[in-house]
């Protein structure tokens, strides 16, 4: 019987099995932090920033953040059409204006000028979502920012290993937040990360990462203002040290598995592969392919592919605004259609050389 292959499944060694043993064998009293101090000490260091707060996801990370910052009622926050609800919905839980602008044909992320286009007298912030491991235009984005006084916020969610003119992915705008979610490069099963090299602002989310009770309060149980609990657990961190320990492996595989997908389908005409432009790193998190319109390739065409031949393909995010809760915003054109002839590929760490091919083959067969 042909094995199933799975879109994504975590890396686990004896290290993370043992560090999380340890964890819940003497991880308690005067050690309940030990491995989440670790864990936060060796992703800054990875990252290049001088803090990080592990979480409990990227989304209460992206919460804390622009609460901190001081985000509410009145403020809009400018990001892509083409996201994961978790990126929108820390700006609606605060009050926030989310306007929902178009994407890059080429990237699938933020288009600098339609974001440009978009700011009025009540945008506060622009927030960079990288997607499936591709880079916004960082370098455009920070002008744009900088000349209008805003914020520049990387949801890095997708991007471990992901470079920017030699920067790590999350490490460039005011505060960057990462997710350590069972299916990214680096997990913790359920997680996330808030990095920043602006010391006051950590100092800020520190305190309402924890209930609002600042670390220079005497009082016990004494909150300062009300804050969140958004805290990962320490057993979460010790795997999360084992991971960053592995972290330049666990990229490496990443883009040779994606490297190996490209050698495979880069010479079919009418397909685009996710890029990788000069001067940046593409970590790889999600190897996709997109479909000219003119094959007639649509998504559900391909889901029914892969399900026949017991592969796990993952559907390429629909546009924020066309969910419930939100207006249509049929303007952002590419957003809209990319979805509908896009597929996400499996790149799970332990994926074979004839997994590979499989999955290449169902690509091209629509293609041949």
């Amino acid at each position: 019987m042909t094995n199933r292959i799975a879109y994504t499944k975590p890396s686990i060694t004896d290290r993370e099995v043992a560090y999380a043993t340890d964890a819940a064998a003497n991880g308690w009293g005067e050690r309940c932090y030990d491995y989440l101090k670790k864990f936060e000490t060796a992703f800054a260091a990875h990252l290049g920033t001088g803090h990080a707060i592990a979480t409990s996801s990227c989304t209460g990370a992206l919460h804390m953040g622009l609460a901190a910052l001081g985000i509410g009622q009145g403020d809009e926050i400018i990001l892509a059409d083409t996201n994961w609800i978790a990126s929108v919905a820390p700006v609606r839980h605060l009050g926030a204006t989310p306007v929902f602008v178009d994407i890059d044909p080429v990237s699938w992320c933020l288009d600098p000028d339609k974001v440009e286009a978009a700011i009025t007298d009540r945008t506060k912030a622009i927030l960079a979502v990288h997607l499936y491991g591709n880079l916004c235009d960082v370098g455009r984005l920070q002008q744009i920012a900088a000349e209008r006084d805003l914020y520049l916020i990387e949801d890095a969610a997708e991007a471990i290993g992901s470079q920017y003119q030699g920067r790590r992915a999350g490490s460039i705008g005011t505060f960057g937040t990462f997710s350590f979610h069972g299916t990214k490069t680096l997990t913790t099963g359920e997680g996330g990360m808030f990095v920043t090299s602006d010391t006051g602002l950590f100092e800020k989310v520190l305190t309402l990462s924890n209930h609002g009770r600042s670390r220079s309060q005497t009082k016990q149980f004494w909150p300062d203002e009300l804050g969140f609990k958004y805290k990962m657990s320490n057993i979460q961190a010790a795997i999360g040290l084992a991971q960053v320990e592995r972290i330049d492996d666990l990229i490496a595989r990443k883009r040779e598995i994606f490297s190996k997908y490209r050698e495979r389908l880069e010479t079919y005409q009418g397909l685009q592969l996710n890029p990788e432009p000069p001067g940046t790193v593409n970590g790889a998190w999600m190897p996709t392919v997109v479909f000219d319109r003119d094959l007639g390739v649509t998504r559900d065409m391909l889901l029914a592919e892969f399900k026949k031949t017991s592969i796990d393909a993952r559907v390429f995010f629909y546009p924020l605004s066309s969910l419930p809760m939100f207006t249509p915003a049929k303007q952002n054109a590419v957003a809209w259609d990319v979805p509908e002839r896009a597929v996400n590929l499996p790149s799970y760490h332990d994926m074979s050389d004839a997994d590979i091919d499989r999955v290449a083959d169902v690509v091209r067969s629509f293609l041949r």
